[in-house]
C-alpha cells in the first residue's frame, strides 16, 4: 500500500524508493546497534541491552511487523500520520497517467462484463484514496455513474475524500461485488515470517526484537517448510545444496491474503501490482528492508519505519492468472513514453510542452529498471470474460 519508483542497489533484487516530491528531509541517524556491513540485518546487541522490557521481547518477523505497521501506534495506522505519500511515492503519486490507465482497465472490465448496472472498483491498500480519486475523475460520465468505489485501508478515512467512496477496514464479503479489484503495492506489506539457514544449512525462523536485533529460533516445519520446498527451494529443509546464511520470506500469508481478496469478486478481474520475483530467481538473502522519509533504512519493527519485502507473485497466482511487467501492462493500456514530434513545437508550442510532459511521466511509469519492472498479476473471476484484457489487444 505504499511505495514509489526504485532504482536498483547492490543486490539486483532490492530496490530503493525515492522520496515524495515535496519531501527532502535527510535520513535520520543510524539506529543503535547498526549492523555489520557483512550482515545487513543482524546487529550485535549492545552490551547494556535490556532483557526484561517490552522492547526486548523476541517475536517472529510476522508478528513483529503486524505490530509495527498496524498496531495502535503503527507506522500506517498512527492517528494524524501523513500516510504513504508523506514518506514515498507509488506509481499513483508519480503521475496521473497511472490512474488514467486503471480507468482504462476498468472500462475494459465493464465492457467484458456487459456493462452491469453496478460496477465495483475496489482499491485494496488505498492509502489516502489517491488512486480512487484519480480513476473517478478519468471515467466518462456514463461509467462513473455506475461505478461504486471501495477503499480497503486500515488507517482512518481521510478528510475531504470524495463522498462516493465507501471506506472499509476489511475486504467486502466474499462473492459480493462485480468489477475490478486493484491492489497496488499492498501484498509487500502483508507481514511474513523470515527464515535463515544455520551453520548446517537448516532453515530456522528468525526472531527479532523491537530494536531490530535478530536471532535464529526453531527450525521451520509444517506448512511453512512445505511452502519453502515448493516456492523457495534454496532455503528449504531439503535443499539440494544447503548453505548457511541464506534467507527467505515465507509467503504463505500473502498467498492467503490474495486468495481472500480475489474471492471478494463474483465476476470481474483482480489485479495485484508489486515488486516481485519468481521461483527461478529468488534473492538468496531475501529482500526485507525498511523505509523512512524516502530513504532506505535498517528494518526495525518499532513503528518508526515502513517494513517491506518483495512478493512471490507466482506463488500467489491462482488458476488462469497471468503475470506481466508494469511496462507491458501500461503499454497495453495506452501509456507510452514516446516523445512528441519536434514539428509540434512550431505549430502548437503549448501542446508540445503538454505532450512532452506526458511522455516524461509515461517514461517514468514504464522504466524497466524502475516502476516499469514491477509485476502485475491479473486473475479473472467468474469465468473467462475478463481473461486476456491486457494480452489479447482488448480496447476500452
Amino acid at each position: 500500500m505504499t511505495r514509489e519508483g526504485r532504482g536498483y542497489v547492490a543486490n539486483e533484487h532490492r530496490h530503493t524508493r525515492r522520496a515524495a516530491a515535496d519531501d527532502h528531509r535527510p535520513a535520520g541517524p543510524a539506529a543503535p546497534g547498526t549492523p555489520d556491513p557483512g550482515h545487513p540485518t543482524r546487529p550485535e546487541p549492545p552490551a547494556d541491552a535490556p532483557h526484561d522490557t517490552p522492547g526486548a521481547t523476541w517475536r517472529g518477523w510476522r508478528e513483529a511487523t503486524e505490530r509495527a505497521l498496524y498496531g495502535p501506534d503503527g507506522f500506517y495506522t498512527r492517528p494524524g500520520g501523513p500516510g504513504p505519500a508523506g514518506h514515498f511515492r507509488t506509481s499513483v503519486h508519480a503521475s496521473p497517467r497511472f490512474a488514467d490507465a486503471v480507468a482504462t482497465l476498468l472500462r475494459r472490465v465493464d465492457t467484458a462484463l456487459g456493462h452491469p448496472g453496478e460496477l465495483a472498483l475496489i482499491d485494496v491498500g488505498a492509502g489516502r484514496g489517491e488512486l480512487l480519486s484519480g480513476v473517478l475523475a478519468a471515467l466518462p460520465d456514463d461509467v462513473a455513474a455506475r461505478t461504486r468505489p471501495y477503499a480497503v485501508e486500515r488507517a482512518a478515512r481521510p478528510q475531504g475524500l470524495d463522498p462516493r467512496v465507501t471506506w472499509l477496514a476489511e475486504l467486502p464479503a466474499a462473492d459480493s461485488l462485480t468489477g475490478l479489484l486493484f491492489a497496488n503495492e499492498w501484498l509487500d506489506n502483508v507481514p511474513v515470517d523470515i527464515a535463515e539457514t544455520d551453520a548446517d544449512g537448516v532453515p530456522r525462523r528468525v526472531e527479532v526484537r523491537a530494536d531490530g536485533t535478530e536471532r535464529l529460533g526453531a527450525p521451520v516445519d509444517g506448512p511453512d517448510a512445505e511452502w519453502l520446498a515448493r516456492w523457495w527451494p534454496s532455503a528449504a529443509p531439503e535443499a539440494a545444496d544447503p548453505a548457511p546464511g541464506l534467507r527467505a520470506e515465507i509467503g504463505r500469508p500473502r498467498d492467503a491474503a490474495w486468495a481472500r481478496a480475489v474471492r471478494t469478486l463474483r465476476a470481474g478481474l483482480a489485479v495485484a501490482v508489486d515488486y516481485a520475483h519468481d521461483r527461478a530467481d529468488r534473492p538468496p538473502f531475501g529482500t526485507l528492508t525498511g523505509f523512512r522519509a524516502g530513504r532506505e533504512v535498517r528494518p526495525v519493527p518499532d513503528g518508526s519505519c515502513d517494513l517491506t519485502a518483495h512478493v512471490a507473485l507466482d506463488a500467489c497466482a491462482g488458476p488462469g492468472a497471468e503475470t506481466l511487467t508494469q511496462r507491458a501492462a501500461l503499454h497495453a493500456l495506452g501509456v507510452a513514453g514516446r516523445r512528441p514530434p519536434l514539428s509540434l513545437a512550431t505549430t502548437d508550442p503549448a501542446g508540445y510542452l503538454r505532450a512532452l510532459g506526458a511522455a516524461g511521466a509515461a517514461a517514468e511509469l514504464t522504466d524497466p529498471v524502475g516502476l516499469g519492472g514491477f509485476g502485475w498479476l491479473l486473475e479473472p473471476v467468474g469465468g473467462t470474460a475478463c481473461a486476456g484484457l491486457l494480452t489479447s489487444g482488448g480496447t476500452a
